[in-house]
């Protein structure tokens, strides 16, 4: 048996062809030409789990896979592995292959956030640049794991640089990240919105409101905070 054999033998073609909408995966979409066999994300962590000492060359390969669940498989192996600077690396190396939000935000802040934890966080200001949308989802979404641990700066900055963004996908994922300051520090998410609410796009906002009364929730969403 191999990793490919094993979440070959799970494949449902119905859930495939659920996952192909559900990923946007229609010509110009987001996801456009990914290709799913039809597993739930708790079914890919058992196979990931299973598989977790396989070389990192192999994890790399499976990476590489046009099937989308290969990808997600290999994403988690590496999550489920000791976090090295070595699997960071190839983590960056191959942010091309990690090319859905699934992807991301299964894996963006196990590993590169944990391990720029206590380190220069310089490289998600650079991600933050891309043109990829998803090495900038990678950027947002890598600051939970100091947002785990109280240290809101680097989310509400990137929130920041990032409100202006074209896509919706980026919305959702900023949105939430803001929501998560205001879980930990409510009054550090209302500083950041009393400043910056008016010029954020509409579902970014409602992602960031998520959490407050619903009197309060109508009060920003009618510009009247």
């Amino acid at each position: 048996m191999s990793v490919q054999s094993d979440l070959q033998e799970l494949a449902d073609k119905k859930r495939a062809k659920l996952l192909q909408w559900y990923f946007k995966t229609g010509k110009g979409e987001y996801g456009d030409g990914d290709i799913f066999i039809g597993l739930t994300v708790p079914q890919v962590r058992v196979i990931a789990k299973k598989y977790r000492d396989l070389p990192l060359g192999d994890v790399e390969e499976l990476l590489h896979n046009k099937i989308h669940e290969y990808r997600l498989t290999a994403v988690i192996i590496l999550t489920y592995k000791k976090l090295t600077k070595e699997i960071v690396d190839l983590y960056l190396k191959n942010t091309k292959h990690i090319n859905n939000w699934d992807l991301v935000d299964l894996s963006s802040h196990a590993i590169l956030g944990t391990y720029l934890f206590d380190k220069p966080r310089t490289i998600l200001y650079k991600l933050v640049k891309s043109k990829n949308i998803w090495e900038r989802r990678i950027a947002v979404i890598s600051t939970f794991a100091f947002l785990r641990a109280g240290d809101i700066s680097d989310s509400l900055k990137i929130a920041e640089l990032l409100r202006n963004d074209p896509h919706d996908l980026m919305h959702k994922a900023v949105g939430w990240m803001l929501r998560e300051v205001g879980k930990r520090r409510e009054k550090a998410l209302i500083d950041f919105l009393a400043e910056q609410y008016k010029q954020m796009p509409r579902i970014m906002l409602r992602y960031a409101i998520e959490k407050f009364s619903p009197a309060r929730r109508e009060k920003y969403l009618k510009g009247m905070i």
